[in-house]
């Protein structure tokens, strides 16, 4: 399991940054496949796998907050179901399989279905409800694909960061392997 440090944070919130800015400044992805990518369920599923329950709420409340900021969305919209994902991965994170990639990208499917279903959810009950259409299944089903795809992409990037940037304990011990040892009278 990865060690969490403060470093690790503030990298998971930079990476949120600029994934709701690429979302919002691209429009490639948007203009081939009908539907824009959404990172940030992907990037909950790497810190709730890899981190404690601060960095969880950090980036459910920044990331929610600045992905509402940059769309359609009324502001905060998206905070809570970043945050239950996000929490509900926490808790059960010692018994998913969180280095294989093929668990990451499950788990990031997973993540990537629910996060626009709760969004969506929590908009039909607000005067801004959805217009939902085949268009939108399309949009979900590329939204889910594009985040199991990048599941793996992040813990991959993200574990080359923290090796790079982290120290590594030496683990050093009192006992010598070329050390002889006397035993009995002298």
């Amino acid at each position: 399991m990865i060690t969490m440090n403060w470093l690790n944070s503030m990298l998971v919130l930079l990476a949120a940054f600029v994934a709701v800015f690429l979302e919002a400044v691209m429009d490639l992805p948007r203009n081939i496949l009908g539907a824009q990518v959404d990172l940030l369920p992907a990037l909950m599923v790497y810190a709730a796998l890899s981190s404690n329950m601060v960095t969880v709420s950090l980036l459910a409340v920044v990331g929610g907050m600045c992905f509402d900021s940059l769309s359609a969305n009324p502001l905060g919209i998206t905070v809570l179901p970043l945050f239950l994902v996000g929490y509900a991965l926490n808790l059960k994170k010692e018994l998913l399989l969180s280095d294989q990639k093929f668990a990451q990208a499950a788990i990031g499917l997973i993540a990537s279905v629910i996060t626009p279903a709760g969004i969506m959810l929590m908009l039909s009950c607000t005067r801004n409800a959805p217009a939902l259409g085949w268009e939108t299944l399309w949009q979900w089903f590329v939204m889910s694909l594009g985040g199991a795809l990048a599941t793996p992409l992040l813990f991959m990037m993200f574990g080359r960061l923290n090796h790079n940037l982290n120290y590594r304990p030496v683990t050093e011990t009192t006992f010598r392997m070329d050390r002889e040892i006397r035993r009995g009278r002298n």
